[in-house]
């Protein structure tokens, strides 16, 4: 494999190596929504989270569609939803002995909800 391909891989993974970026896709697996409507979930202040969306577009992890005044993002591709669940179990085997951490994984879904 060519170099460039590493760097891809390894750009996709850099970006969802951020807390807020995770926890974005994880209230998004409820659905498409506005900054305002995730935010409380999510924990951050409207700006930061607008910061984070943003880098999250331009490596087309969501996308985003105005309705409105809002703009109202959604995950582009639900693949992304399994690999997430994947990172939890693998998380999840390594921590079998954290057992608070591992009950905060647990309620972790990455189901997506219809």
């Amino acid at each position: 494999m060519s170099d460039s391909v590493y760097r891809a891989k390894a750009e996709f993974f850099k970006v969802l190596g951020h807390p807020v970026r995770v926890r974005v896709i994880e209230v998004l697996a409820g659905g498409p929504r506005s900054v305002s409507a995730m935010q409380p979930d999510v924990g951050v202040e409207s700006a930061h989270l607008s910061q984070q969306l943003a880098i999250m577009r331009r490596a087309g992890i969501v996308g985003a569609e105005r309705q409105g005044s809002s703009m109202i993002y959604s995950v582009l591709d639900p693949q992304i939803f399994e690999l997430l669940g994947v990172a939890k179990q693998i998380i999840m085997t390594r921590l079998a002995n954290d057992g608070e951490l591992l009950a905060d994984m647990d309620a972790v879904s990455y189901e997506q909800r219809r």
